[in-house]
């Protein structure tokens, strides 16, 4: 009986999705927030500015349990990457190519679903440009 639960118990642990992961996308100079995601069972939505083009840097965080059980093995803190019209693509060395969020991420098991936003887009730091000669 103490086999079998403990078997059972692997088994879940094993075949347990990934929850969780967060991530956070600036832009290059980490002064505006631009998107944001996080993961649970296996899926995250992530949101983005879509009336910024240009260069960026992307952030995951893992749990202390994903990371104790790795969860992501070979997944990075931070990424540079771009995002274009609502498309985001980060730049991962050891894959060769940019590639977009969805394909990144399906590597790792979990499902990316993009959240394009307008020019409307509330995210927590978020900071919109104001033209020459307005103030805030």
């Amino acid at each position: 009986m103490r086999r079998f639960l403990t078997a059972l118990l692997t088994l879940l642990t094993l075949s347990t999705p990934a929850a969780a992961l967060q991530l956070i996308v600036w832009d290059r100079d980490l002064s505006t927030k631009l998107g944001d995601g996080e993961s649970s069972g296996g899926k995250v939505m992530v949101r983005l500015a879509g009336d910024y083009s240009g260069p960026v840097v992307v952030l995951f965080a893992q749990s202390d349990e994903e990371r104790a059980r790795s969860a992501f093995p070979g997944l990075k803190s931070r990424y540079a990457g771009s995002l274009v019209n609502g498309q985001l693509n980060i730049l991962a060395e050891d894959r060769g190519a940019a590639q977009s969020i969805t394909k990144f991420l399906g590597a790792y098991r979990v499902t990316a679903t993009v959240q394009v936003a307008s020019a409307a887009l509330s995210l927590p730091g978020l900071r919109k440009a104001t033209p020459p000669g307005q103030n805030r």
